[in-house]
């Protein structure tokens, strides 16, 4: 097996509950931070699914509560999502037929710049990387398959 798993469609893929655990880097400061979640892919009314993470952000040995909601579309093939934030705005597209994926999404001054990769069945990982000059930083997110 490859370093790659490839996945031929990314909603079927990702439909159920992941748990997340994610390490941010402030790479201008060296401060650092962890969530711990879990993420929810259900079903979205006129197809794709709505994303709902949820758990715990320790910034600096501070825990707080954290939570997002994403939605991702029916992209252009099966493989394929079109991932929007759960305001309708475009956040990034997605293509894990090759079980990984590289996508910019561009946010004020700041480029952030996301490689995703199939590991297996039950587990991808996402590494962003934020540069500009509001912020310098890394994320890297692991999401297992739960049950």
């Amino acid at each position: 097996m490859g370093e790659f798993w490839p996945v031929p469609d990314v909603l079927e893929y990702l439909a159920g509950s992941w748990r997340v655990e994610r390490s941010v880097l402030d790479l201008a400061s060296g401060a650092e931070g962890q969530f711990s979640g879990t993420t929810f892919f259900g079903p979205l009314d006129g197809g794709g699914l709505l994303h709902r993470e949820s758990g715990t952000f320790v910034w600096q040995g501070v825990p707080r509560p954290a939570e997002r909601t994403l939605r991702f579309l029916p992209g252009s093939s099966p493989g394929s999502a079109d991932v929007r934030f759960a305001d309708g705005r475009p956040f990034h597209d997605l293509d894990l037929a090759t079980g990984h994926h590289v996508a910019d999404h561009p946010c004020s001054a700041d480029l952030y710049r996301g490689e995703f990769t199939v590991r297996s069945a039950d587990h991808w990982r996402t590494v962003w990387r934020v540069r500009g000059p509001a912020k310098d930083l890394a994320l890297t997110t692991d999401y297992v398959r739960e049950g």
